[in-house]
């Protein structure tokens, strides 16, 4: 059996703010090419000796004529085409300089995460597109300590400001906390945002929760990820982040950061997440 060749790739979710919100472009492959036809995010090969984040800017300058000014590393993907083992370098461009004028591809199209428009898609971006749709703020309740009905005040405003991605963190689910947790589920979903109960699969499936945030210890213990829509879970360590990675979950929430107060102060600091 011939060994498919590896290749190290750049590429780009390049977005922008429009009067539809926020959006990215996808460009679709030419004839000609691997998987004519399909969507992909812009960018290329990384040469023999080029750091991923500069052959970004020279591809995104071949291919649309731009000069990258604020980018950063976003996601690593490693996907097995038929013809070569792939491994992604995804970055964020958030700003650029100079008019798009694609010279490589049949089209380009301004997509928003929640309804796109264009496909099929690459293979390999479905986790791209998926980590797309994830909100970029968490809300984490403590019914437990503030009341249910201040808890659900607050998430009903916080839901108002934006989209945002609901943990319903309680150490006790007696009856009352229950009903809670599916009015707090109740209040996310009608306002766009997702819920994830910090428990177990079959209490999020009860309560209509779009899925799980699970804790180091139950992360630890997991052959497989939970069947659900939304898994994350809370890292302190980077074999944690690692076995997130490995059961595919679609975050984790890295901490603590800073330094707690406390007789032991251990921290992952940013050097660390970083690292992991």
């Amino acid at each position: 059996m011939t060994e498919r060749k590896q290749v190290a790739v750049a590429a780009a979710v390049i977005f922008r703010d429009s009067s539809r919100g926020r959006e990215f472009l996808l460009g679709q492959r030419a004839p000609g090419t691997f998987y004519p036809g399909y969507w992909e995010f812009p960018g290329g090969k990384v040469e023999a000796g080029e750091a991923p984040v500069d052959a970004l800017k020279r591809e995104l300058d071949e291919e649309l004529g731009i000069t990258v000014t604020a980018c950063s590393p976003w996601l690593t993907l490693s996907h097995e085409y038929e013809h070569a083992f792939v491994r992604l370098h995804f970055f964020r461009v958030e700003a650029w300089q100079g008019a798009l004028q694609d010279h490589v591809h049949s089209a380009l199209s301004w997509q928003q995460a929640e309804v796109l428009t264009v496909g099929p898609m690459l293979p390999a971006n479905g986790p791209v597109l998926k980590s797309l749709r994830l909100p970029g703020f968490m809300a984490i309740s403590h019914a437990w300590q503030i009341g249910h009905a201040t808890q659900l005040d607050a998430i009903r405003r916080a839901c108002a400001r934006q989209r945002l991605m609901l943990q319903i963190r309680e150490p006790v689910m007696d009856d009352a906390t229950l009903a809670f947790a599916a009015e707090a589920v109740r209040l996310a979903h009608a306002s766009g945002s997702p819920a994830v109960i910090n428990g177990e699969p079959a209490l999020a499936r009860t309560l209509g929760a779009d899925g799980v945030h699970l804790k180091s210890s139950r992360l630890a213990a997991l052959a497989a990820r939970p069947d659900l829509e939304w898994v994350g879970a809370s890292c302190h360590t980077t074999d944690e982040l690692a076995q997130a990675a490995r059961l595919g979950l679609d975050y984790a929430v890295v901490g603590p950061v800073l330094p707690e107060r406390g007789p032991v102060a251990q921290t992952q600091g940013l050097r660390g997440i970083g690292e992991a």
